[in-house]
């Protein structure tokens, strides 16, 4: 259990880490979201393609309009893309087995309004909610190079 002034402190740097971001970049905690220059359905192939390329495995797409449509709801395109590499996912659930729970890792990719966009979980969010610490670090900052390239790459930057 956090103590108060931890989540003080908590409180404060993701107060002042949205005044520092550019609007939209810091969504829900822990989440990064960008923008996409294309629609869902080309971007979600260029993050396909993307993984691919970088030798990771796709494990699943999932698409929630789809589903939606089947007991007759709907919603704007949204995809959630689930993809790893066995070789950092593993490092990791051996530092902390609980972090199994948030992987394989997954990007998801929404119509908001006119706009396209792209979350995924930050590295550095899923290392401090399971307490992994210096455990993985280098997975870690390998994870959060792969993880902001590829949405940038599927995104059009």
């Amino acid at each position: 259990m956090k103590t108060r002034i931890e989540r003080v402190l908590r409180s404060t740097v993701f107060t002042l880490a949205a005044l520092w971001l550019p609007a939209g970049v810091l969504a829900a905690d822990g989440m990064t979201v960008i923008e996409s220059e294309f629609d869902v359905a080309e971007t979600e192939q260029r993050l396909v393609e993307a993984i691919e390329a970088k030798g990771m495995g796709v494990m699943a797409q999932v698409d929630h309009r789809a589903n939606a449509q089947t007991v007759d709801l709907e919603m704007p395109p949204t995809r959630v893309v689930i993809f790893g590499n066995p070789q950092g996912g593993t490092q990791l659930m051996k530092c902390a087995p609980t972090v199994a729970i948030d992987l394989p890792m997954k990007m998801l990719i929404w119509q908001d309004g006119e706009t396209v966009k792209i979350g995924y979980n930050r590295a550095e969010y899923l290392v401090e909610r399971h307490g992994i610490g210096d455990c993985a670090a280098p997975v870690q900052a390998t994870m959060k190079k792969a993880l902001h390239g590829l949405a940038h790459t599927a995104a059009g930057d």
